[in-house]
């Protein structure tokens, strides 16, 4: 890749209008307005606000950096796809219109990044901490990876460590080469939610070296009643959640595509989280074939693959999130409430 740009910034926006200059400020100004970086803002068919007309602003305010995209609609997944076919960067990070970068932090991850141009070193993936942002009670959770992750090291997976259940990679984390995400593409669905998880999954493999940069670069905003990780959002949209996770399951017979037992041993935990969340949001959802679709697809899994099965259903994680009878459903919920305050990820 010739283009000059180290790394490409890609803002999918849908009626973002009202929060998506503070994203797009965080990444310039943390920038200091390189001219290495470019911001690929994907209108996603707005129809309430002007979101196309205010991208088009900052296109034409910085020509060099930002690149406007309009597209009908088709979900954030189609619009990740359509930042990553403009995408001129050798690393390709996505931002939602709603988060933003520390400045600090992006500096570090910009330096980074040209070192490794400069010494010509490949680096797949490069990982950064993220902050959950809680308006609602102005608290910060960080989710860092420092012993999991060796810091500041070019590394491949067979020397990471374990990663606990608050500490998968995900979208926010990430920082992708542009061609480890081309090669072999992501399977995104259009009109779906959630498709973040098949983002931070599906393409793992491919990535060969990676590196954690220990800094607290994305801001992950929480407090919006419509956010697509508020829990009645989530519940009310698990026949979407149900899609994602049958399309991660459909991707590899993990016991048999992954080499790496570190890796392996990640994606089989990430995997179990995605079914435990389908059990517990069927079961708090109040659609009459929910549950039905939900044991459907571990039927499916069972039939796809029995080590996977075994492992995401006869694993502590399964057992409790699928307890059976009013009481071990009761006592399923519970569960997850405990497990929600402590992390505090919706």
């Amino acid at each position: 890749m010739t283009t000059g740009k180290t790394i490409t910034f890609g803002i999918p926006c849908y009626n973002s209008a009202e929060y998506m200059d503070h994203c797009i400020s965080s990444i310039l100004e943390g920038s200091d307005y390189a001219e290495d970086v470019q911001i690929v803002i994907v209108d996603d068919g707005s129809t309430k606000d002007n979101t196309y007309e205010k991208a088009l602003e900052w296109q034409n305010r910085y020509p060099n950096i930002v690149e406007a995209v309009h597209q009908e609609n088709g979900g954030h997944g189609m619009a990740v796809l359509a930042a990553l076919e403009h995408a001129k960067g050798l690393y390709f990070k996505i931002v939602d219109s709603d988060d933003w970068l520390d400045d600090d932090a992006l500096s570090k991850l910009l330096s980074t990044l040209r070192d490794f141009e400069w010494r010509d070193m490949r680096v797949d993936l490069v990982i950064t901490n993220y902050v959950y942002e809680h308006v609602e009670d102005n608290t910060q959770n960080v989710i860092d990876y420092k012993y999991v992750l060796k810091r500041n090291k070019v590394i491949t997976w067979d020397k990471i460590g374990h990663f606990n259940m608050a500490q998968n990679l995900l979208m926010h984390s990430l920082c992708y080469r542009t061609d480890i995400l081309r090669d072999g593409g992501v399977p995104m669905p259009a009109h779906t939610f959630y498709v973040d998880n098949i983002y931070a999954y599906v393409p793992l493999p491919r990535c060969k070296t990676l590196y954690y940069l220990d800094v607290d670069l994305y801001r992950y905003f929480i407090g919006r009643d419509d956010q697509s990780v508020n829990e009645k959002v989530m519940v009310s949209r698990i026949d979407q959640q149900l899609r994602i996770t049958r399309i991660m399951m459909d991707a590899y017979h993990l016991y048999d595509d992954i080499e790496t037992p570190e890796l392996r041993s990640y994606m089989i935990g990430y995997f179990t989280l995605m079914m435990a969340a389908c059990s517990v949001f069927s079961r708090m959802s109040d659609k009459p074939d929910a549950m039905a679709n939900c044991d459907e697809l571990w039927d499916h899994l069972k039939e796809y693959d029995k080590r996977m099965y075994r492992r995401a259903r006869m694993g502590i994680v399964g057992i409790a999130t699928n307890l059976p009878t009013k009481v071990g459903e009761k006592f399923t919920l519970g569960i997850y409430r405990i497990a929600s305050k402590l992390v505090k990820f919706n």
